[in-house]
């Protein structure tokens, strides 16, 4: 009996070390699977430096015309001729189209009683034979008079108000014209005036260059058309205000179009020259995007982790970028390989 006993207290103890044995184990590879958890990621980087580079602005632009007119008579009434057809020629001065002219010859004819009458009064009134009143009140209706026909003349006789293209024609010969806006634009016209040379290029730019771009600086715009020959403008007007949802400011530019090749709604390129300046410049696949938004950021090793920033993208230079950041400064180690990988605070070693 006390044999058999002892074989039971025997198996029993065996049955608690092997238990003790296999907690322990388990808790050696728990610590093992957390060590191996702890992973370092391994990647290459590349001192950040400054360099001086063309402070060149490079921007898309629209062509427009540097005056373009919807004109019409002031007061609506019947077209009597019209002189040019689209694509017309016409310079300053030159006659377009004429309106019923009944009222300006019955303006003409009463003007012409007014100026006899009215050399009667200037006789009398040298005389003091009138009283100054009356001179007045007669010099006042003899003056509307003559001010009515010269604004019918305007209105009955529309003339070029500079040298130009006619852009577009709404009516013909003895039409009525109801003074209603009848343009794509929401106007009322006879005929649209738009004159060529010099073209207008308007051109959007960020408010951060704002203090670069500077009246009667140059301009090269580049159409697609034309792709070898530049044309060399200049800023002419820059818009005072800074759109609070784009953050940018619309600029001018005189566009010289002697040969008359260009044409307003062409799409070009404006490129503004500002001197040198100081830039940080990396390796394109240094940059990184948040998916889903525009948002660029890089990562930079410190102390043996990498951190995150996030930058803003200047000019392209083939395969590097400008990047715009305060927190970056030069010297910074800018991980450049290995950093899809990474997250902001992970572990990481530098390898060759």
């Amino acid at each position: 009996m006390k044999t058999r006993n002892t074989l039971h207290k025997s198996k029993g103890f065996l049955i608690l070390i092997s238990i003790v044995f296999l907690a322990s184990c388990s808790g050696k590879k728990s610590k093992d699977a957390t060590v191996e958890k702890k992973q370092i990621e391994k990647v290459k980087v590349i001192s950040l430096e400054s360099t001086t580079i063309d402070n060149t602005l490079e921007l898309t632009a629209n062509l427009i015309a540097n005056e373009e007119v919807y004109f019409a008579p002031a007061t609506p009434g019947r077209i009597e001729k019209i002189y040019v057809e689209v694509g017309s020629r016409f310079r300053t001065g030159d006659l377009l189209f004429t309106m019923d002219q009944t009222q300006l010859h019955q303006a003409k004819i009463q003007l012409k009683n007014l100026e006899v009458d009215m050399a009667r009064f200037d006789t009398l009134i040298k005389t003091n034979s009138i009283p100054k009143q009356q001179y007045d009140q007669f010099k006042t209706q003899y003056d509307i008079a003559k001010t009515n026909v010269q604004f019918l003349e305007q209105n009955s006789r529309l003339k070029a108000p500079f040298n130009g293209i006619v852009a577009g024609k709404y009516y013909e010969n003895g039409e009525m014209f109801s003074g209603a806006p009848n343009t794509q634009v929401g106007k009322a016209a006879v005929i649209t005036l738009v004159q060529i040379n010099p073209l207008k290029a308007t051109v959007s730019v960020s408010e951060r260059y704002y203090p670069l771009i500077k009246q009667g600086m140059e301009a090269t715009i580049l159409t697609d058309v034309f792709p070898d020959k530049p044309v060399m403008g200049k800023v002419t007007r820059i818009y005072p205000t800074i759109d609070q949802l784009s953050r940018t400011f619309q600029v001018e530019i005189t566009v010289p179009n002697h040969k008359e090749e260009l044409r307003p709604g062409m799409f070009c390129r404006a490129t503004f020259y500002a001197g040198e300046l100081e830039a940080l410049i990396v390796t394109s696949n240094a940059v990184l995007k948040v998916q889903g938004s525009n948002e660029r950021f890089l990562f930079v090793e410190e102390g043996g982790k990498a951190r995150r920033i996030f930058v803003e993208i200047g000019r392209r230079f083939d395969d590097k970028l400008e990047i715009i950041s305060e927190e970056l400064k030069p010297g910074m180690k800018i991980i450049t390989s290995g950093q899809t990988r990474l997250v902001d605070g992970v572990d990481v070693i530098i390898v060759k």
